[in-house]
């Protein structure tokens, strides 16, 4: 089994008992052995050696919620609130890819995510065995699962609905355990109750996850009174959605009553602020999901909603926009944000060993050129990361022991290659 260190490096570990490290850090086979202040024993033998001087490494980010195929339609619609831009501008264009489209999107997400640090991503789409297969041959860790909107006849959603389970068998534990699944009504505003509950079901038969949009817009949750006579967290807590665990993206129209609820059944919430503030849905409270012990994650969404797919983004944004809603300077720290795009991250889909950088956890982490101007002086490295770094810093990325980007060069895709089929790809859809 390789060994390999990292000696002259600077480490932001996310471990609460040795946050910074000055030091050396080891991988053996995929997992991190040790990390330490000072430089290994002389007589500590290796097979490969790095400098990691001038480099600071850290946890990959863990993106929990997007659709990668998405970045297709890049810049496709812009500036519209979200109902018009889901029904006359994505949905339309979105009936159209086929299973090569997907590839082609998903492989331009993955590869931007990759170069811009993101060693985990959570996918909900559609052709998912397309999205699994970019993510094995890539290397990159992802929770992927097939979205079932159910405004369809009965028989269209038995279909989905057993495409949904049958890509779970047959890839969750795949790839050496990179890829894992859950189960995705799209969400309540275009899933019949019924149908949810049969999602929910089929997820308690194979024991995974859930994962769903909710009250994502007030017009969403005030549609949701309408045609139910209750709020979204009601409906799918009636629904039996929480009787398993479960992921949310956005959560940003709550009430206290319901972060309550939340906090109860142990949900978790993929904060997704880019995306959230560019189709002006709002700004999620944040700062008292944290206060009520929900576990906040950070999340993209997808690349023709934010537009990009930069976790260190969305660190920096959750970083700023409670502290200018609230007025409160420390309603979520730099060390919080960065938390959430890491640690939590993996936490929020119930990945254990990932997330931090310490003996026994796998080597998922990421390295950024710091030989530059805005991270000097020394002080911070951690407020250095989140308030001036860039994702364009990532130089390095190990995903599973694994180099995948070296020099900020993706070894394990065709980048000329994938950029070209994308382009290719949008034209035909398009037309142009």
């Amino acid at each position: 089994m390789k060994r390999t260190v990292i000696t002259n490096g600077l480490f932001i570990t996310m471990d609460e008992h040795k946050p910074l490290v000055k030091g050396y850090m080891v991988v053996e086979g995929s997992r991190i052995v040790a990390i330490e202040e000072g430089a290994p024993e002389p007589a500590a033998v290796f097979d490969e050696t790095i400098d990691g001087s001038g480099k600071l490494y850290m946890p990959g980010f863990v993106n929990t919620h997007g659709h990668a195929a998405m970045s297709l339609l890049r810049g496709y619609g812009d500036d519209l609130a979200l109902q018009v831009w889901l029904q006359e501008k994505m949905w339309p264009m979105e009936a159209k890819f086929t299973a090569a489209d997907v590839r082609a999107g998903t492989s331009l997400s993955v590869l931007e995510m990759l170069k811009g640090g993101t060693t985990t991503f959570v996918d909900m789409y559609d052709h998912m065995n397309q999205v699994a297969e970019v993510s094995r041959d890539s290397g990159i860790r992802a929770c992927l699962t097939r979205g079932v909107i159910g405004l369809c006849p009965r028989d269209v959603q038995d279909a989905k609905l057993a495409e949904a389970v049958q890509f779970a068998r047959d890839w969750h534990g795949q790839a050496d355990g990179r890829i894992t699944a859950m189960m995705s009504p799209h969400g309540p505003y275009t899933c019949p109750p019924d149908y949810i509950e049969r999602i929910v079901q089929a997820a308690h038969d194979l024991n995974l996850p859930l994962h769903t949009h909710m009250s994502e817009t007030a017009r969403e949750v005030q549609d949701n009174v309408d045609q139910y006579g209750v709020r979204p967290v009601e409906h799918l807590e009636k629904l039996g959605v929480f009787s398993r665990p479960t992921l949310l993206a956005h959560g940003v129209h709550l009430t206290d009553e319901e972060i309550a609820v939340l906090s109860k059944y142990d949900v978790r919430i993929s904060h997704n602020p880019g995306s959230n503030l560019k189709l002006a849905s709002g700004v999620a409270r944040v700062p008292e999901l944290l206060k009520a012990g929900v576990l906040v994650s950070l999340g993209t969404d997808g690349a023709a909603s934010n537009n990009n797919l930069d976790m260190l983004e969305e660190i920096r944004l959750a970083a700023l926009i409670h502290k200018g809603v609230s007025g409160d300077p420390v309603a979520v720290s730099a060390a919080e944000a960065l938390r959430m795009g890491t640690f939590d991250g993996a936490r929020s889909i119930w990945l254990e060993d990932v997330g931090t950088l310490a003996p026994g956890m796998k080597a998922d982490f990421i390295a950024l050129d710091i030989d530059q101007p805005h991270y000097y002086p020394r002080t911070s490295m951690i407020s250095h990361v989140v308030y001036s770094g860039s994702s364009r810093d990532v130089v390095d990325v190990c995903v599973d022991g694994r180099w995948v980007v070296r020099g900020g060069e993706c070894l394990t895709m065709d980048e000329e290659r994938v950029l070209f089929e994308a382009q290719q790809a949008f034209e035909r859809l398009t037309g142009v």
